[in-house]
């Protein structure tokens, strides 16, 4: 997929499971859960933890009965956590050729600002940003139109992309905007997997790709 950028080019990504898997993040937040409950055999309870998660089971209300304490602080350390999550191969990449084609770079994200803000520290992307849109701070979820128009608002442009990967979601909106909108279709490991139940235009991007090393900047 070919797309040429210039200063009137505007390049939003959501960020997760379009940057980085979220799979990871929770790994990464139950890896620092079970170190805190079982400090010399925290691996024997991480197993335990993600074995629970692949069987659609309640993670935190099973520590919170082994290990007598509030599920609402187990939650707390899950957010507040610093993650060790990476990016897809290819994302900087992409990013570095498009601020060098002097297009704007933006992120539409749902989540808390300290979760999601410690997500892009992770991922050593945050200073690439024009304009980061998180759901807590603007007070309002996609497929919301007012998340996207904060973009139009803050970073002028010509033509508007939106990269991202709930079909459910985040499409929506962009595509009644005139945006172009793009698909990352799941790794596998995506945390959402319920794209087969929207099968309309509406919600469908107008192009998938199954890897970064499909994009060409121009």
């Amino acid at each position: 997929m070919d797309i040429k950028i210039n200063r009137h080019t505007v390049i939003v990504f959501d960020l997760d499971d379009t940057l980085y898997n979220e799979l990871d993040y929770l790994k990464s937040a139950y890896r620092f859960i079970a170190k805190n409950l079982e400090q010399n055999n925290w691996k024997t309870l991480y197993s335990i933890m993600f074995s629970l998660y692949r069987s659609n089971e309640n993670v935190f209300k099973y520590l919170a009965t082994k290990y007598n304490t509030e599920v609402t602080s187990l939650v707390e350390m899950y957010r507040n956590h610093n993650p060790d999550i990476q990016l897809f191969d290819g994302v900087l990449d992409i990013m570095n050729s498009i601020k060098a084609k002097q297009g704007k770079l933006g992120i539409i994200t749902d989540g808390r600002v300290k979760t999601q803000s410690a997500k892009l520290k992770s991922l050593g992307i945050e200073h690439l940003f024009d304009h980061i849109v998180i759901s807590e701070a603007l007070g309002s979820e996609k497929p919301n139109e007012v998340n996207y128009k904060t973009i139009e608002s803050t970073l002028s442009g010509k033509v508007y992309y939106y990269i991202a990967d709930n079909i459910k979601k985040d499409f929506i909106s962009p595509n009644a905007l005139g945006w172009k909108t793009v698909g990352l279709i799941d790794n596998g490991l995506n945390i959402h997997s319920n794209a087969y139940l929207y099968p309309n235009r509406e919600h469908m991007p107008q192009f998938f790709i199954e890897s970064y090393k499909e994009m060409h900047i121009l």
